[in-house]
């Protein structure tokens, strides 16, 4: 669909087109495995196997490239699914990846446990930092990879600064785009090479279904991952599919009452007496601010907050919440908190992307803000 159309309307009709057959507003679920051939080799829209394409997919598909201003959208089985393929499409033994040093704990697991034993290296690096991310390449480094907002501490990374950093070192910029959404954040015209999304949180918005994509400008990568995506195989399903394509719908509307009720809710938390420090990008002491404030539409629905009474406090606070629900996972439209060093996080503990011990993480809701703050109230105690 042509970006002459506000990204609201995208959201709704790209990918969207009416069944021919029945006029249907709602692409239908093809739950089908295979498909049925006019001849040897004469396939209708190109189908012939649900592993290699299936409608309800490519309906998605078609719907995250124009979301993220793609020339192509890939959609996976999860987050890590779309991660694991795109480090096998863009690296070979002996290449090597700077991550950064605040990053979703699965992601840091996937580099350490995975992607080392099949011999590719890499480096932690504060990726807010643009010197750091340059100090940190090397001959051999063929991406580097960006969260921003980053899992869980909210750092901030200059996209368009670090494309630049990467570019000239011929590397790939990786911008996980999952915090953000392509409603608050658009990294590919900043200048990154390939969007990450796990598609679990705000695409599909309902905490009902686990996906993942990736999103890319470039057609000749574009084919490559397509490539390994049907090679490995490790696709979304049709109702999952269908699940994220329904939820993305409501994608703009629902983030502008998550980051409204995130402003809410650290106003309160910068007032606590027993919260020692508030992490959101929003706040203008958050040293990315001018950054966020440059590249982002508005501060989303993500806040963190250190207890001033330690670990175990954080862990009571987590506790004693009653609207938020604690859980993993982020980004449905009910109120999750959790403590990252017990639960997201506990993989990267003893590395330097362990995170701190007296930490929340909060994903906000579209709750009625006033209730969240209640409960959050008498959470802290």
């Amino acid at each position: 669909m042509s970006d002459q159309y506000s990204f609201e309307t995208r959201a709704i009709h790209a990918g969207n087109t009416a069944d021919p057959l029945t006029g249907a507003v709602v692409p239908p679920i093809y739950q089908v495995s295979t498909y049925k051939q006019d001849g040897v080799g004469g396939l209708r829209g190109g189908y012939e196997y649900s592993r290699s394409a299936n409608p309800t997919r490519t309906a998605l598909e078609e719907n995250l490239a124009a979301l993220e201003g793609g020339r192509r959208g890939l959609a996976f089985a999860s987050g890590l699914a779309a991660e694991d393929c795109l480090l096998r499409t863009l690296l070979t033994p002996g290449d090597h990846v700077v991550i950064p040093n605040d990053a979703y704990g699965g992601t840091f697991r996937l580099f350490a446990k995975v992607a080392s034993r099949w011999g590719v290296e890499f480096s932690v690096a504060d990726t807010s930092d643009v010197a750091a991310v340059r100090a940190a390449l090397t001959p051999r480094t063929k991406a580097v990879w960006v969260e921003t907002p980053s899992n869980p501490l909210l750092g901030i990374t200059d996209i368009a600064a670090v494309a630049q950093v990467a570019r000239q070192a011929g590397a790939r910029l990786v911008v996980d785009n999952t915090f953000a959404s392509p409603y608050l954040q658009q990294p590919l015209a900043l200048g990154a090479d390939v969007v990450v999304h796990s598609t679990t949180k705000y695409m599909g918005g309902h905490s009902d279904v686990v996906g993942g994509a990736l999103v890319v400008s470039d057609p000749e990568l574009a084919e490559e991952l397509a490539y390994h995506q049907n090679a490995m195989g490790a696709v979304a399903g049709p109702f999952d599919a269908w699940l994220v394509l329904r939820g993305i719908k409501t994608l703009a509307v629902r983030m502008d009452r998550h980051t409204e009720n995130a402003s809410k809710v650290t106003d309160l938390l910068t007032r606590h007496p027993k919260v020692s420090q508030v992490l959101y990008p929003g706040l203008p002491e958050h040293p990315g601010h001018e950054v966020a404030a440059k590249q982002m539409r508005a501060f989303g629905g993500m806040v963190s907050f250190r207890v001033a009474g330690g670990e175990e406090a954080a862990v009571e606070v987590c506790n004693r919440a009653k609207l938020f629900t604690l859980g993993e996972s982020l980004g449905g439209v009910e109120s999750l908190l959790e403590h990252p060093g017990r639960m997201t996080h506990a993989s990267a503990a003893g590395s330097p992307l362990e995170v701190p011990a007296d930490l929340v993480r909060l994903s906000v809701g579209i709750e009625n803000g006033d209730d969240l703050l209640a409960d959050l109230t008498q959470a802290l105690g």
